[in-house]
């Protein structure tokens, strides 16, 4: 069994990084798993400079492959077949590990088992016998994580959601055609149609002009929360359904300059907002279980592949009746203003193919609304689960707005540093995605190992985020250690470091989520004008962290929410 880290030491990675020194590695104390680990490494600094390193190579050596590795380093490195992990048997490989009451791993428990594996294996763990997949090859070193990224070309391949990929090539393929957006998509199609719509959701200062929509949506679902409260000013036992409401309610207003009417107080179950966030859920939330759980249905059509296929052929039509209408409004709109025109305007702006804005809009309805939700649950309970931190931001709020009747503006969002540094401090500990991947398009050596092209990389973030070699006293929730100082001195967090490749919730590159800056825009507004006015207490049993698509609170939201003087 695998229980340590092991390099290659040849004179080109002394070259490269001479700076590499070896430690004793701590043990990792990950959540509710309290296993030590042996493992030692050479490792940089907890932070370091994200630049590439640049050097001179020596006359004499070979020639580098496009990954950079020296053949000498390839044939020098150790043989794939010597990863460690949980062996496969026979016929079965190791998908009876993840299938229903005989399977060790739960999918509910992803994030357990990531860390599991870490503590079991090393720091490299190989998941093979997969039926109809590539092996899994966890990867818990954030210097070697840094390395895939740092070496991946303009088109990397993001191993993601197989079964969305066959339903937008294969099952629907005379819908999406060559172009099929950004979900699911990956290679030439993906960069094109990346590259057509990324300028107006990535540019900076034309996001800023969605913060008045966004915020009379929240202003308004704030109301909801007040008008939905109970006699002990509780919220329901759904709220979490609310929340996905509010989500879908934005989306709607910055994709499509449209009120969708999610937040309308007598809105019914089978009403077509409340379909498109069940459909959405659905799609997404059986992923994994078709992936790793179920997946037979590559050969053999199963009940839940065809429902799948069911839930979002409806997805996509109810989707197509707002996405038709906001087209249709935009054919007799004879004034477009700057700051009134939805995503799909802009893009239509100057994409004369309108199907490009249908399908952006499809992929962020389906892929925004349970992302952004979940991860506003997540921070929701660890406000109101951490008054002293509540405390810190609603101080900052003050004196940011103190007149809270004032509307946001980008000036106040930007002085708002407590805020961002509480959210990425929940990523790190709670990450709502709990590990990023690439596919290898070249044999790769990673961690001493010759990796094949085509196997796919895991980067469970929800791990190396909580790793004391990469983190400064990682069990500390400490939002502080986000926030850049002039100089150490003046910042009491300044040993608080963390690697830069150690927690990545939007992944890194080209393939970063496309859609993060409108994320954060909508839940930064959300968070302070709560937070400004409100206090939030949970008055109940903890909650367990749990996965469905997303890592997040498993359990009923019940908020207690109370004006604050």
């Amino acid at each position: 069994m695998f229980t340590g880290f092991q390099s290659l030491l040849v004179h080109t990675m002394a070259r490269l990084d001479s700076r590499r020194l070896f430690k004793s590695f701590t043990s990792l104390n990950f959540q509710s798993i309290r296993a030590s680990s042996t493992t030692t490494k050479p490792t940089t600094s907890l932070v370091r400079n994200q630049s590439s390193v640049s050097t001179l190579l020596d006359d004499d050596m070979v020639a580098l492959d496009n990954t950079g590795l020296s053949q000498f380093e390839l044939d020098s490195a150790r043989p794939y077949s010597d990863v460690p992990g949980p062996k496969p048997y026979p016929l079965f490989g190791n998908t009876w590990r993840l299938l229903p009451y005989i399977g060790q791993y739960q999918i509910s428990n992803l994030a357990d088992v990531s860390a599991q594996l870490y503590q079991e294996y090393g720091k490299i763990v190989r998941l093979g016998g997969l039926v109809g997949r590539p092996d899994l090859l966890f990867v818990y070193d954030a210097d070697e994580i840094e390395k895939v990224y740092r070496q991946e070309g303009p088109t990397p391949f993001r191993p993601s959601m197989p079964c969305l990929v066959h339903y937008k090539s294969v099952v629907r393929k005379e819908f999406f055609g060559r172009l099929a957006g950004v979900v699911g998509v990956h290679g030439e199609p993906w960069r094109e149609f990346r590259t057509k719509v990324q300028k107006p959701i990535l540019q900076l200062r034309t996001v800023k002009k969605y913060i008045e929509p966004i915020e009379n949506v929240t202003d308004y679902f704030i109301q909801r929360m007040n008008e939905m409260k109970d006699e002990n000013s509780e919220m329901p036992a759904d709220f979490d359904n609310e929340i996905h409401k509010w989500s879908l309610e934005c989306i709607g207003r910055v994709a499509l300059d449209v009120r969708l009417g999610c937040l309308n107080p007598d809105l019914s179950n089978n009403s077509e907002p409340q379909k498109i966030i069940d459909a959405a859920k659905y799609a997404l939330r059986n992923v994994a279980i078709l992936e790793l759980k179920l997946p037979f249905w590559r050969y053999i059509p199963s009940t839940l592949w065809r429902n799948y296929v069911s839930n979002m052929d409806y997805f996509i039509e109810i989707c197509m009746k707002y996405i038709d209408s906001a087209m249709e409004r935009l054919k007799t709109k004879t004034n477009l203003n700057e700051h009134d025109m939805s995503l799909v305007e802009r893009i239509l702006l100057n994409e004369p193919d309108p199907k490009t804005a249908y399908v952006l809009a499809l992929d962020l309805i389906l892929v925004g609304i349970d992302t952004i939700s979940m991860a506003v649950c997540s921070m929701l309970y660890q406000l109101a689960t951490r008054p002293e931190e509540q405390e810190k931001l609603h101080q900052e709020l003050i004196r940011i707005m103190p007149d809270s009747s004032e509307p946001l503006t980008a000036a106040k969002l930007d002085q708002m540093v407590y805020l961002k540094a509480f959210i990425k401090e929940v990523f790190r500990k709670y990450s709502t995605v709990i590990g990023n991947g690439r596919t290898l398009q070249n044999d790769m050596v990673i961690c001493g190992y010759r990796i094949p092209k085509g196997i796919q990389l895991v980067f469970p973030t929800i791990v190396t985020g909580n790793m004391p070699e990469y983190v400064t006293d990682p069990e500390t929730f400490y939002p502080e250690r986000w926030i850049k100082h002039s100089s150490p001195s003046q910042c009491p967090a300044h040993s608080h470091e963390i690697h830069p490749f150690a927690s990545l919730p939007y992944g890194h590159g080209a393939r970063m989520c496309l859609g993060r800056r409108f994320a954060d825009l909508e839940m930064q507004i959300l968070l302070s004008k709560l937070i400004r006015s409100y206090r939030l207490e949970f008055n109940h049993k903890p909650l367990e962290y749990k996965v469905t698509f997303m890592y997040a609170p498993d359990g009923d939201l019940k908020f207690k929410m109370t004006p604050r003087s």
